[in-house]
């Protein structure tokens, strides 16, 4: 009896071990077909900017918010690493008391991350890599308390460019959609023939968003 009953066990724990190993070979191929299928998709999200100075360690300035919007490409290449390329219209900035009054500048640009994408974890990804970014316009505000004493409007379109780097995280949500933070800054300085009340400066930006992958 013992042993008619040591047999059936033996057979179902055979049974089982079958089926998980089946369903663990299941899921690693889903992964695996998910993980080099390459995707496109659109993201969108949050920027909290300002700069900082390349030379003067007084020199601060508080954020200004804006917004980051754009397309993405994701290129297996071999896992764990795909390749990441976005372009995004990303606003940024900075706001600083003066002796003039309050000043606040709204800088509009092209970025484009060229950025290498690394799954540490099935739903953790680390990004990293260089970005260009292309300066469009800007908008230089002074104020008074609630009254704009002066604006100045500058249009570049593009011509003037600039290299920065990015690192940041992803989040997959779900197979569609991920939760995205970064921070990117300048190499190059916006401003090398700094002044004494603008010294040379960087642009540097903490980004939170999400990405739609199709």
């Amino acid at each position: 009896m013992m042993k008619k009953l040591f047999f059936v066990a033996m057979v179902l724990l055979i049974a089982g071990s079958a089926d998980a190993q089946r369903r663990n070979q299941y899921r690693r191929q889903r992964v695996s077909d998910d993980f080099y299928r390459p995707r496109v998709g659109l993201t969108g999200g949050l920027n909290i900017a300002n700069t900082v100075s390349s030379r003067n360690s007084d020199f601060s300035t508080n954020t200004k918010l804006g917004a980051n919007f754009g397309l993405f490409v994701d290129v297996p290449i071999i896992y764990p690493l795909s390749f990441q390329p976005e372009i995004l219209y990303s606003q940024k900035g900075y706001r600083a008391q003066t002796v003039y009054g309050d000043f606040a500048q709204r800088a509009n640009f092209i970025d484009v991350p060229l950025l290498a994408k690394i799954k540490l974890a099935p739903a953790f990804n680390v990004l990293v890599g260089p970005q260009i970014s292309f300066l469009m316009n800007t908008r230089n505000t002074y104020y008074d308390g609630f009254t704009v004493l002066q604006q100045d409007r500058y249009t570049y379109n593009g011509d003037k460019t600039f290299v920065g780097g990015v690192i940041g995280i992803a989040l997959d949500l779900n197979r569609n959609v991920d939760l995205r933070g970064r921070y990117n800054i300048d190499f190059q300085e916006n401003n090398p023939n700094g002044s004494s009340g603008t010294p040379a400066f960087r642009n540097q930006v903490w980004q939170i968003g999400l990405g739609f992958k199709f």
